[in-house]
């Protein structure tokens, strides 16, 4: 249940060149508390409720339960979140030996690209494609619970 993972900036869209699939998500938050956030999250046919524990002080690692729920009952809960869902196409690219998750965000937050990748544990090493920018982990202002309350084109 402990989640391990790695976010960065895109610097540009050749890792479209590599994708293995894509879906559309929209999600949004019903606690953005700092200790805890629980999201709705809704991704083709299915849906998920997800709490999160506060990330430990690298940024890189913190609690994560995860369950299956209703689409039904999810879009009813999606009414209940706070200010606005968030709206992207998740691209799924494997490079050498891990996967990376690139959410392109539209909406009041289009404009960003952060890639994800998960890790077996905090110092794994892993090879980064060109595309990849600046390491933004454990940068609140990139997590997913603080777009949905500070739009990235509200940023300037």
């Amino acid at each position: 249940m402990i989640e391990i993972e790695r976010k960065y900036k895109v610097k540009n869209t050749n890792f479209l060149n590599a994708l293995s699939h894509s879906f559309k998500i929209a999600q949004g938050y019903l606690n953005t508390h700092p200790e805890r956030t629980v999201r709705i999250r809704t991704r083709d046919d299915k849906a998920y409720i997800t709490i999160k524990g506060k990330s430990n002080e690298r940024g890189t690692s913190r609690l994560e339960w995860e369950k299956e729920i209703n689409p039904e009952e999810a879009q009813q809960l999606l009414m209940l979140c706070e200010d606005f869902i968030i709206e992207k196409t998740r691209y799924i690219v494997p490079y050498r030996g891990h996967t990376f998750e690139i959410d392109v965000f539209s909406g009041l937050n289009e404009g960003l690209i952060i890639a994800e990748i998960e890790l077996s544990h905090e110092d794994e090493v892993f090879e980064k494609p060109e595309w990849l920018g600046e390491e933004v982990t454990g940068d609140v202002k990139y997590y997913n619970a603080y777009l949905s309350n500070h739009p990235y084109n509200n940023w300037n």
